[in-house]
């Protein structure tokens, strides 16, 4: 055996061990997350974006089932398996994982500060004082339109509610579409899409929310009953048998072209885009009356915060680092049009119709869903009786006032801010 081989074999023994030691380094971090239709897009765009600029840390996408999430991760938590990384809804489900120790404060994480106060609200805790997910997107609350149906009819999107009841009985008297795509079978469409979308605009987004919470505004103030007026008027303008018709079915009639207007939510865009023949449009929540403040609803949805217990804390700490990020924002902002990244920094979207969403951002003050955040914490739930509420004013069974005395004595039944309100 000569000198120059053992010298190579050498080498090639060197080259094997340091490459052996690297692989030995290399940390898997595991996502813990409910949104299984997303997979894909983690798995193809943003996973490999991350581990280019990271080498030594991959990281596993790992989806359950939607409703089985919030139960099956409990028992994970509970018995040291879960995933590093944490997918975290919004509101009280989270915050009873922080609470339970199960989930650790980002507040010095760098990045945090590319968040406002209402990006961080849903992952913070009731004091405001500690944030614990970082936020990832939110969905955004308005109109979809038709625009060959508009381009037709010579109608142009509504800025204010009387140019909106006004385009709604032109369509109407024309005949061809139903005017609004909306029914009120599963009466969460009627909530969330009716009230919850043009309510900010009267009770003055976060304003009137924060107020509820303070016990200084009751849901009998003309700003939140406004709003069921407001549903009241659109009955006649949802097409025949809209007391049966289901949340698909509201689909169906809007993709396949026989409404002209859907109350939206972002969500929407990309099966909407997949489905329909036509070009669509979008408007925000049309204004009281010409000069009011613009508000939307613009409801977090999604974000990541670190398993307190996780083995690999830095490497999960740079991946929500990287989550923190504008790069992540519009990666993941084109990748999953109509769920907006929330950060503060600008952020260039591709979709159309998404950016049409997200420009409201810059002309509209932004607030959060006003059952979401403590007020639906009891029995009667808020959240759930604003579903039934709002679908029995449209459909005429209760007035806008018996509908808001309904809510506002639920909740002043057990919420101890309210109760001192009575």
């Amino acid at each position: 055996m000569t000198k120059t081989f053992i010298k190579a074999l050498l080498v090639a023994s060197s080259v094997i061990t340091i490459a052996s030691i690297a692989r030995a380094d290399d940390v898997t971090l595991t996502i813990e997350s409910w949104r299984n239709d997303d997979t894909g897009v983690w798995q193809q765009k943003i996973i490999p974006a991350f581990e280019k600029e990271n080498p030594g840390i991959k990281v596993v996408f790992a989806a359950a089932a939607p409703t089985e999430y919030n139960a099956a991760l409990n028992a994970k938590l509970a018995a040291g398996s879960a995933g590093d990384l944490i997918t975290c809804r919004p509101f009280d489900a989270s915050l009873e994982l922080y609470k339970k120790g199960y989930l650790t404060s980002v507040n010095d994480l760098k990045g945090m500060d590319n968040f406002g106060d209402v990006a961080k609200a849903a992952w913070q805790t009731d004091d405001g004082k500690t944030t614990f997910c970082v936020p990832m997107a939110s969905v955004i609350h308005g109109f979809i339109y038709n625009e060959d149906a508009f381009k037709a009819l010579k109608i142009t999107p509504p800025k204010t509610h009387d140019e909106f009841m006004a385009d709604l009985k032109k369509i109407k008297d024309d005949g061809t579409y139903v005017p609004l795509a909306m029914g009120t079978k599963d009466q969460w469409e009627a909530a969330t899409m009716g009230y919850e979308n043009i309510g900010p605009d009267y009770w003055h987004g976060e304003e009137g929310r924060k107020a509820l919470i303070a016990g200084k505004a009751k849901l009998t103030d003309p700003g939140f009953v406004e709003p069921f007026k407001v549903l009241k008027e659109w009955a006649p303008y949802m097409g025949d048998g809209y007391q049966a018709q289901a949340y698909p079915d509201s689909q169906n009639m809007f993709t396949l072209g026989r409404a002209a207007i859907y109350p939206a939510g972002s969500w929407e865009i990309t099966t909407f885009e997949k489905q329909a023949q036509f070009k669509m449009g979008a408007f925000p929540p049309p204004l009281p009356k010409e000069g009011d403040t613009c508000y939307i609803s613009d409801q977090p949805d999604h974000a990541l915060g670190m398993n307190a217990k996780t083995k690999h804390p830095e490497a999960a700490k740079k991946f929500l680092e990287w989550v923190a990020s504008k790069d992540f924002a519009e990666l993941y902002g084109n990748a999953l049009p109509g769920f907006f990244p929330l950060t503060k920094e600008k952020v260039e979207l591709k979709d159309p119709l998404a950016k049409a969403f997200l420009s409201w951002r810059q002309t509209c003050t932004p607030t959060i869903r006003m059952t979401y955040q403590i007020l639906s914490r009891g029995t009667p739930n808020l959240e759930n009786e604003s579903w039934v509420e709002s679908a029995n004013v449209i459909n005429g069974t209760e007035t806008p006032e018996q509908a808001a005395k309904k809510l506002q004595d639920g909740l002043a039944s057990w919420y101890g801010p309210q109760k001192a309100n009575k």
